[in-house]
């Protein structure tokens, strides 16, 4: 058996160890239901950056200047990973329709030609795809932001009262 018993191994019981008990952790210890859900929106969002390994760093200096906790923004970022990936094509693709740029190649054996072929030309040509994909990103990330933001907020409340009627969290004073 895993650790934890039964209820361990299964999904539930993974999405209970790794989301919803942090979650409830953090309120906890003091961190209100619309901060938390800022904390969560704003990881999210920054988990879809475009551009791979970047967005840890990003979640780091996004919780220091906005004083957001780092906890929720670092579980919110490792949860949009699934997304990340196929997220980048559709971030270069929007990014270069609103430079007007020509559609660079994702084939990965092209990839390796070009690589061989031209290292400068590779280099200049993925950077300019980058800049693409966080031009797009830059565009939709406040709108998603907001987004996200506005969904989870009823949600952390709900949670939050739910535990505090449950005697889980200490009662609001009156």
């Amino acid at each position: 058996l895993s650790e934890g018993g039964p209820e361990a191994a299964t999904p539930r019981g993974f999405w209970r160890r790794r989301v919803v008990d942090p979650l409830v952790d953090l309120l906890a210890q003091g961190l209100t239901p619309d901060r938390l859900a800022l904390s969560l929106a704003a990881g999210f969002v920054l988990g879809l950056f475009p551009i791979l390994g970047a967005t840890t760093l990003l979640c780091l200096a996004a919780g220091f200047v906005f004083r957001l906790n780092h906890l929720a923004l670092q579980l919110a970022n490792h949860l949009a990973y699934p997304l990340q990936v196929p997220l980048v094509l559709a971030f270069v693709r929007l990014g270069e329709r609103l430079v007007g740029a020509p559609r660079v190649s994702f084939d990965p054996r092209a990839l390796v030609r070009h690589f061989e072929r031209d290292t400068a030309g590779f280099l200049r040509e993925c950077g300019l795809t980058g800049l693409h994909g966080i031009l797009a990103w830059s565009l939709v990330a406040p709108v998603l932001l907001l987004a996200v933001f506005l969904a989870l907020r009823p949600l952390i409340r709900r949670l939050d009262a739910a535990l505090r009627r449950a005697g889980r969290l200490p009662a609001l004073p009156a």
